[in-house]
């Protein structure tokens, strides 16, 4: 991996912190302008109190168990796939663990340009025992 790769990988493991932490402005820090993020739903948002804002009210709480990440070096850019499980609380206060999800980022000079996600959660939300299975 490249010195500009790893620098690339390393904003993305911020971002992640920062955003595990519910601290949008220290995750601002790790993202260009203009920034995109498309979150679960085809919903949009352009800072990264959106996703925080978003989450606030779908979970009591959630935090990511992230088992790896794959890097894709570009020419110009690195795409790096975060790969891992949801935990946490549902609003009600029902703990859940083992939650898909994949977050794929686009990284330029050691800055988020944009992330889409992916989760479970809808599914789960929509039937609960799917997540006992």
């Amino acid at each position: 991996m490249t010195a500009r790769n790893e620098q690339d990988l390393q904003a993305v493991k911020d971002y992640l912190d920062a955003s595990m932490a519910q601290d949008p402005e220290r995750a601002a820090r790790y993202v260009a302008t203009p920034f995109l993020v498309r979150f679960t739903g085809n919903r949009h948002f352009d800072t990264p109190s959106g996703p925080t804002s978003f989450n606030a009210a779908r979970y009591k709480w959630v935090k990511k168990r992230i088992e790896r990440y794959d890097v894709v070096p570009g020419e110009t850019e690195t795409i790096i796939y975060s790969l891992g499980y949801l935990y946490g609380e549902w609003p009600d206060g029902t703990a859940f663990d083992h939650n898909r999800y994949v977050d794929r980022f686009v990284v330029r000079d050691g800055l988020i340009v944009e992330t889409d996600v992916w989760n479970d959660s809808a599914e789960w939300i929509l039937d609960p025992s799917v997540a006992r299975s």
